[in-house]
């Protein structure tokens, strides 16, 4: 089936996440498409300095912040009215043993992870809500279902924002909602440029591709919906 991305022209679009990684390769998927969109990050220096486009607003946000993103999407909604969409693309991760563990990169994984992502939908969802109708893409991961060594935190985290994502869904899908969680392998972005030891990145979901999938999942009919969605890499997890 070909994407008919004709329909996201003038959709005004959230993206969390959006300086790095799978949140700005997805905005520079969507502003190419003609979406309005609303970018959020820490790194507001980096988010300005990449976005120049005229349907383009960056705005500082730290998810983990209740009252950052309650500002977020304020700002959001008093620019442009409604909320069309929501991309929770924000995530960080660290990776050692459980028992060798550090607590304080545990709790941020918790915190930005999985709060953040609460707060994000707490927040659009109930814009959504009003409007009755709306689109909500989680990012999880492949450690949001499966068990890999090193990935404790990560993974408490993950798992938590897929049962969130779906407990989201039995309560907003009567409310013209659609949300789903989107579940990557490894994928090749910079999400992995602080990690030691680097991993090899050769056999990783390129980030485009990844970006690809979500407009596509934007596009589909709004007679169906797609719950949750699996994107691996060829060789399988990395």
């Amino acid at each position: 089936m070909k994407m008919d991305v004709s329909q996201l022209k003038d959709k005004v679009i959230i993206i969390t996440g959006a300086s790095r990684g799978i949140g700005r390769a997805t905005a520079d998927v969507l502003e190419k498409c003609g979406a309005k969109l609303v970018l959020g990050s820490r790194n507001i220096e980096q988010l300005e300095q990449d976005s120049n486009g005229e349907n383009i607003l960056p705005i500082y946000v730290d998810v983990s912040n209740e009252q950052s993103v309650k500002q977020f999407v304020d700002t959001s909604m008093n620019q442009f009215g409604r909320i069309d969409i929501l991309i929770n693309a924000a995530g960080i991760g660290t990776f050692s043993s459980i028992l060798e563990s550090d607590t304080k990169d545990f709790d941020d994984m918790i915190a930005i992870n999985l709060r953040g992502t609460y707060l994000s939908c707490k927040y659009v969802g109930r814009h959504m809500k009003k409007q009755k109708e709306g689109q909500i893409i989680n990012l999880v991961s492949i450690a949001g279902t499966t068990a890999l060594a090193g990935c404790g935190g990560y993974s408490a985290s993950k798992f938590g924002v897929f049962g969130l994502t779906k407990v989201l869904q039995t309560e907003l899908r009567r409310d013209g909602i659609r949300i789903t969680a989107v579940l990557p392998g490894s994928v090749d972005s910079s999400f992995w440029d602080e990690i030691e030891p680097k991993p090899d990145r050769s056999s990783m979901i390129p980030v485009e591709s990844i970006a690809e999938h979500i407009a596509y999942l934007l596009c589909q009919p709004t007679q169906s919906v797609v719950d949750e969605i699996t994107i691996m890499p060829p060789a399988g997890i990395l």
